[in-house]
């Protein structure tokens, strides 16, 4: 059962490495020539989260300022949503797969 987990997280990872560079993930090469990293994608996630969280404190305070459009603010805050759901996400699959590791037999 954990090794097919493991496969399938393999699998999971090289398709989206693929994905990314356009290439398969094991060609370093054209990871190389794209510059991009797994850790610059994560940073640059990171970023546009709060970026887009910061998007949403400002329309809820024009909004109670009486300087913002509702449709704006409601977008603005539904957006943030999605994005706290998809951080949240991620961080729950990076301790699923942290806690599976440590249940590997050495």
């Amino acid at each position: 059962m954990a090794n097919t987990t493991i496969s399938n997280a393999v699998a999971a990872y090289a398709n989206a490495a693929k994905a990314l560079t356009g290439s398969v993930a094991g060609d370093n090469g054209a990871a190389a020539a794209a510059g991009e990293t797994f850790g610059d994608l994560l940073k640059k996630a990171a970023t546009d989260s709060v970026k887009t969280g910061a998007e949403s404190e400002k329309q809820s305070l024009m909004a109670t300022a009486g300087k913002a459009n509702v449709t704006d603010v409601v977008t603005a805050v539904s957006a943030a949503e999605v994005t706290l759901q998809a951080v949240t996400a991620v961080r729950d699959k990076a301790v699923a797969a942290y806690q599976e590791i440590l249940r590997m037999p050495i």
